[in-house]
């Protein structure tokens, strides 16, 4: 979905296995898994489940040779892009790289540029991309000296250091990161680190927090950012479902209308005006929704002030009153009773995909 307040920045793209990262591809969407990566069924199912849920990449951790193992066979199983995450061992990125899409490493806890540069021909061997990520929580010990504690010059110094490593051995297929918990932090690191080069930017606010939490502080942080034209990738970091992830990460984008997916429920918080019970009728159509990956709009109104121009203006309205008046494409429709209201609501969101499908059909024929 193009949007004209938003200028995204231009950025050199690059591929995480078919999906393309920064330039003009649209911001993807990621989460990590949180099984244990030897058990490969339970780490298969995350993923599969992930992928329903709308993600476009998924990041296992891959700690040990055991993981390493579980890792190829993972790969082998599912169809969306696989990231390494590794960390400490740089061994553990050469035993994946020539199955993984992509590798992360945190230049913090992997050492030496010698072990850098292993990782480095190890990705170029195999054509695939690494993601430089730097947290603030894992600095270099000098860098932690120098600034005595995490700042975003720190953090923009420790990305630099290690894009110079890259540069050294002219390797450009990369991205970056770089995150706090704090939002501050995050978001002036990102904002500095912009408009020093052109790399392909993942965006996130690492260990945000609960789902509640953790959710409101991402919004509020990739929100800033995104809304600036920065970032190319996003994964909300909650202590959550993994699923939770991607569906924060949806609403986000849709709701700054970068990218669009599922079934938009735009709804009145409800007061003494409403003719129907305005949060209960929407909870229970989220849930009917949830498999539904097509774009539509669904507007659940419970009185007369907003409710008609809201109706209007959607795909689906339903605006409540003495009579409750249904909306279809612009229009009012039928009067529809407080106990078909649901039901309604969901036969004509599922009576306008069928028109889509039937009109795309035709068209393609």
């Amino acid at each position: 979905m193009n949007n004209s307040w938003i200028e995204r920045k231009k950025t050199n793209p690059i591929f995480v296995g078919d999906v393309g990262v920064g330039g003009d591809f649209p911001i993807s969407i990621q989460s990590m898994t949180n099984t244990n990566t030897a058990d490969v069924q339970a780490t298969i199912g995350q993923i599969e489940d992930l992928q329903a849920a709308g993600a476009d990449i998924v990041r296992v951790s891959v700690p040990d040779k055991d993981c390493a193992k579980a890792f190829k066979k993972i790969k082998n199983s599912v169809s969306l892009p696989l990231v390494a995450d590794i960390h400490f061992d740089y061994k553990i990125a050469l035993l994946v790289a020539d199955s993984a899409d992509c590798l992360r490493i945190n230049p913090g806890n992997i050492g030496k540029a010698n072990k850098v540069k292993e990782i480095i021909h190890a990705a170029n061997d195999n054509n695939i991309p690494i993601r430089i990520g730097v947290n603030a929580g894992s600095l270099e010990k000098d860098l932690q000296k120098k600034y005595t504690e995490p700042n975003a010059d720190a953090l923009v110094e420790s990305a630099l250091r290690h894009v110079e490593i890259l540069d050294r051995h002219n390797f450009t297929n990369f991205k970056l990161s770089l995150k706090a918990s704090n939002i501050q932090m995050t978001v002036e690191s990102y904002r500095k680190f912009s408009k020093l080069l052109d790399q392909p930017l993942h965006l996130g606010i690492t260990e945000s927090g609960s789902f509640r939490a953790g959710s409101v502080k991402s919004s509020i942080g990739l929100g800033m950012l995104l809304s600036e034209g920065i970032g190319d990738t996003i994964r909300v970091s909650l202590a959550s479902d993994p699923v939770d992830e991607i569906k924060i990460g949806w609403d986000i984008l849709k709701s700054l209308n970068l990218r669009s997916r599922g079934i938009r429920i735009v709804a009145c918080p409800s007061c003494s005006r409403q003719n129907f019970n305005v949060i209960e009728v929407v909870n229970e159509l989220e849930t009917r929704f949830e498999g539904i990956s097509e774009d539509l709009e669904v507007a659940i109104i419970g009185c007369y002030v907003n409710g008609p121009g809201e109706s209007k203006a959607a795909d689906v309205g339903l605006t409540g009153g003495p009579s409750n008046l249904l909306y279809v494409d612009g229009l009012p429709s039928k009067k529809v009773s407080n106990e078909k209201l649901i039901d309604t609501i969901e036969e004509q969101v599922k009576e306008q995909l069928e028109k889509r499908n039937t009109s795309n059909i035709i068209a393609k024929g």
